[in-house]
């Protein structure tokens, strides 16, 4: 392939998600999309678990690359993925996400305006009928209405559907890998916009998200992300707007968000969840205080 045409290179961690990952490669090949200008790279996040069945039937129909490390988390991995790409712009998604079919040409059409900018698209829950996987990415619909409401001064974005520059994102040092479970993408953000640069939220660029959730997973995931939000409040302590607690209209309006955005009585079961996700951010963060305070 001439590398000059390549435009975008697509990086896919993955951990023993095989079956999330072939749907999430078949999206790719049905994008609407001129194949020579963009690579897929997979970074595998473990020597232990072949991919190559899984991504066999693929190598004819997309430029993919296969890429394998020992288990580091999907933050090392998006690094790991980085190295290797030739595009001018980087695109991050998650293997158990599919794409829109014009994802990639919603991208282009952002970055001709915008070409500096880290773009953050919408993600769309693809499992509706999952309580808890809706009220999950509820959770991240709120945080993305409340942080990203004037788009063209976006400042958080989850990293299952966010491109920018390549050029730029090395310049910055990419990922920060003391994340090894959650909360990379928050601090990439703020090192981002801390950098000078500028972020753009694109809701018409969107992947649709299937993270089968019950209500264990649902708690560890957010236990998950106390424990990240207490590395970010390390790393960020010195900025007063990162304080431990947001100001008492953030956690208002983020009870009441379900109230207003779910129909029937599904919307209390998502506000009961909306109130357990806090205590378990509480738990998650408090044990990382701990934990590090033993160390």
């Amino acid at each position: 392939m001439n590398q000059a045409k390549t435009l975008f290179s697509i990086i896919v961690p993955t951990y023993n998600r095989p079956d999330k990952l072939a749907a999430c490669l078949q999206s790719f090949v049905n994008l609407e999309y001129p194949r020579d200008k963009f690579q897929v790279i997979v970074v595998n996040d473990s020597t232990e678990i072949s991919l190559q069945s899984t991504i066999s039937p693929f190598q004819n129909q997309l430029n993919l690359i296969l890429l394998t490390q020992p288990n580091s988390g999907p933050a090392i991995a998006r690094n790991t993925g980085s190295f290797a790409a030739t595009g001018k712009f980087l695109v991050f998604t998650d293997d158990d996400c599919t794409v829109a079919t014009d994802w990639l040409q919603t991208l282009e059409t952002r970055f001709s305006k915008t070409p500096d900018c880290l773009i953050g698209g919408r993600i769309i829950n693809a499992l509706p009928d999952n309580i808890y996987s809706t009220a999950s990415q509820q959770l991240i619909d709120y945080l993305y209405s409340y942080y990203n409401a004037i788009p063209e001064r976006a400042k958080y974005f989850t990293s299952n559907n966010f491109a920018l520059p390549a050029d730029s994102f090395q310049k910055i040092g990419g990922f920060g890998t003391t994340f090894s479970f959650a909360g990379e993408d928050r601090e990439f953000c703020h090192r981002w916009l801390n950098s000078g640069c500028g972020a753009v939220y694109a809701p018409e660029v969107i992947v649709y998200h299937a993270h089968k959730m019950t209500l264990h997973k649902f708690w560890q995931q957010q236990f998950k992300y106390g424990k990240g939000a207490y590395l970010f409040q390390q790393i960020t302590s010195k900025s007063a707007e990162n304080s431990t607690l947001q100001h008492p209209s953030f956690y208002f309006k983020l009870l009441a968000y379900p109230l207003a955005h779910t129909p029937g009585i599904k919307k209390l079961l998502i506000a009961a969840l909306f109130l357990l996700s806090q205590a378990a951010i509480a738990a998650g963060l408090f044990w990382e205080k701990n934990n590090s305070a033993d160390k």
